[in-house]
């Protein structure tokens, strides 16, 4: 997909950089006198790592607290770097916040440093490319041929919705800046944005003019960029896919590149989902039926297939339905999500039919003489066999290092999913990641438990890294009140859920009893709901508006909506605990209902605590207790943004201080100075900083 990018810079001396860099962050540098900027003892040192690391192609793991100015500390060496050595420069995140943050505010603060600071200017040229996914952009080469299919009655592909549909994208095409479907509104149609996008081998520098085609115009810049910014998602996804360079060739992505992770803590997770497998009835339904619907009677099949090439894709339809309706039906009758421990869990009745489909195609390739056509069905030939290749290898259980399940999803619960993942996703990140001889870099502002990060080292594979925790500059002993409740019931199913009753007596209590807005981290959608109901009527009589995870709006429009009400109150799971930044009043109390244990219960976590058994540990201990300290971090970390921040976090699971494993969490404190308080003393106990 990405061209070779050579190494043709002028060598450096080890040590240059790092030189560089400390003129640029020491106190009275550059930073401070041109700039104007805060001298931050903790990004400096960060920098003089990261730069370290960059010259020497070393591993690096660095925590840096918030208001450490990470961001700064690795695009500024990066950035020397990269056009030093004519190296690209991967900074990879989680977050689209962090993204824009990076791409409309830091870099500009490079660029600026570079132009007023002499004998840096040649640095201030240089170029960044944001790199998203081929399925994102818009090619305009097959959108022509697209239209063209729309207009001839001989081959029938679109139905007159999806006609209009087209229209509407040509229109949009004409007029937009770089194609990519986020652009779009509304989104366009599934169905036909399958057949105009880049993902496909028919979109190439052969077929498509870069001038015209936003891919291949969008692969031009990338290939000149000095900086690359991309998501983890997609890092993984084209790391799985085998984009990274062969052999023993240096470099992640790109030949001889050199790389950041930010945002971290999210890696372990998100390259656990690339490493597995993901087949979906609906996927393979929706491929099918490109081909050839029977319903509609429409499809690619349609002009260049026989009655046995149609007769082929409706058997591999019937097939599927009944596949994957047996497993949503059957084997998920009780329950919607199952680990799979045994093969031939199922008849596998859906293979052949795939195998067969695979066969037409390649026939009809062998009989025209189209190469554009031949493209695109190559394409569907390989993705039938990669869904034949994966639903075999799933039920027979072929890696016997993953845990496999099924899952029913969607709306309806109609869509079944085949998933599996690695035990250990280790030796997969140090392939990928830690052997490439180049310098990588992964940093959040939560790595450790607050002590070290050796859980996290381990977990990632980079075991001979070098590691690194900046604390974070701010004053949480002045700013951060902590409030502990002693009196809270544990969860007991079937009981009569006292401990439901109690979380939406504190909270409404712990809300009302503070002037600015809330967050409230839930570890469970179903408590989640259950305090909704309890709460709502009392959070609409005091006239304060609540914003609940799963009801209307997405996530960040509510995050939006929640920040601009200054005073609301904002209901969230899982991804609230991490990458919200609301500074002041809007979000100045944090209140987490329970300690973050990971559901014992999925797949996944069932499978690892069996493996850490296996092994001579202890899951708890070794695993599910480090995940939790990172994730209470994270959380507590929703608080203070800036330095003038001020607001309290308040924590309504009373295990913190009742059990024997409470004292690393107590030890994970941004503070010490934290009080104890019940519902009979919450009143003379309970002073939020925004009212002193």
């Amino acid at each position: 997909m990405i061209g070779l990018i050579e190494n043709t810079g002028t060598p450096r001396e080890v040590g240059y950089l790092v030189s560089l860099v400390d003129s640029i962050f020491k106190e009275g540098g550059s930073l401070q006198t041109v700039l104007g900027l805060d001298h931050r003892p903790q990004q400096a040192a960060m920098a003089l790592s990261v730069a370290c690391s960059f010259e020497s192609n070393q591993s690096l793991l660095v925590e840096a607290g918030t208001g450490v100015g990470k961001s700064l500390a690795y695009l500024i060496p990066g950035i020397l770097h990269s056009v030093d050595s004519e190296r690209p420069f991967i900074i990879s995140s989680q977050t689209i916040t962090l993204q824009e943050q990076i791409r409309n505010k830091d870099l500009k603060i490079c660029q600026q440093l570079f132009k007023q600071v002499e004998g840096l200017q040649r640095y201030a040229n240089f170029k960044t490319a944001l790199m998203v996914g081929r399925g994102n952009y818009c090619c305009t080469t097959r959108l022509g041929n697209a239209l063209k299919d729309a207009q001839s009655k001989q081959t029938e592909i679109f139905p007159t919705e999806q006609k209009q549909e087209l229209l509407r994208l040509a229109k949009w095409s004409s007029a937009c800046s770089s194609g990519v479907i986020q652009e779009l509104t509304p989104p366009a149609l599934p169905e036909v944005w399958d057949a105009v996008n880049a993902d496909s081998s028919s979109c190439s520098r052969k077929n498509c003019d870069p001038s015209i085609c936003f891919y291949q115009r969008a692969r031009k810049q990338l290939l000149g960029a000095n900086c690359v910014i991309v998501n983890h998602s997609l890092l993984f996804s084209l790391i799985s896919a085998g984009m990274p360079p062969k052999g023993s060739s240096r470099g992640v992505l790109l030949a001889d590149d050199f790389v950041v992770l930010d945002e971290a803590h999210r890696v372990p997770t998100i390259a656990t989902d690339h490493f597995g497998i993901h087949v979906s009835s609906y996927s393979v339904d929706r491929a099918l039926k490109r081909l050839y619907n029977p319903r509609t009677k429409r499809g690619i099949f349609k002009k260049n297939g026989s009655q046995w090439d149609l007769n082929a894709v409706n058997e591999a339809i019937v097939a599927s339905r009944e596949f994957f309706a047996y497993i949503g039906e059957v084997i998920l009758c009780k329950k919607p999500i199952l680990r799979i421990h045994e093969p031939n869990f199922c008849d596998n009745i859906i293979s052949g039919p795939l195998k067969e489909v695979a066969e037409r195609i390649a026939a009809i390739v062998q009989k025209i003489d189209d190469e554009r056509m031949q493209d695109e069905l190559k394409d569907h030939r390989s993705r039938m066999l990669s869904y034949q290749d994966t639903i075999n290898g799933f039920i027979q259980i072929a890696e016997n290092d993953h845990v496999h399940w099924i899952e029913r999803g969607g709306k309806k619960g109609q869509i079944v999913t085949l998933r599996s993942a690695p035990l250990n996703v280790a030796p997969a990140l140090r392939e990928a990641l830690f052997s490439r001889h180049t310098g990588v870099v992964l940093t959040s502002a939560t790595l450790s438990d607050g002590q070290n990060m050796d859980s996290y080292q381990s977990k990632v594979g980079g075991d001979g890294a070098e590691t690194q925790i900046e604390s974070s500059p701010f004053n949480y002993n002045k700013n951060c009140r902590i409030y502990i409740a002693t009196d809270s019931p544990l969860p007991e199913p079937g009981a009569g859920r006292l401990d439901l009753d109690y979380l939406s007596n504190m909270i409404t209590w712990c809300s009302h009893h503070h002037s600015g807005g809330s967050l409230v981290l839930f570890t469970s959608h179903f408590d989640l709901r259950q305090v909704r109901e309890r709460t709502e009527a009392f959070f609409k009589k005091i006239k304060r508006p609540l914003f609940c995870q799963g009801y209307e709006s997405s996530r960040s429009e509510l995050v939006r909506k929640f920040q601009n009400s200054n005073n609301g109150i904002l209901f969230g799971t899982d991804s609230y605990w991490t990458g919200i930044d609301i500074p002041g009043p809007a979000l100045s109390q944090v209140i987490i209902a329970r300690l973050p244990f990971e559901n014992p219960n999925h797949p996944v976590s069932e499978a690892r605590n069996e493996y850490i058994n296996s092994l001579g540990g202890h899951p708890f201990n070794d695993l599910i207790i480090p995940e939790a300290l990172v994730r209470f971090r994270q959380g507590m970390g929703r608080l203070i943004r800036r330095h003038e921040d001020r607001g309290s976090i308040v924590i309504l699971d009373s295990r913190i201080v009742s059990k024997p494993y409470g004292r690393q969490f107590i030890e994970a404190l941004p503070t010490r100075d934290y009080k104890r308080f019940n519902r009979h003393n919450r009143e003379s106990i309970f002073i939020s900083p925004s009212a002193e």
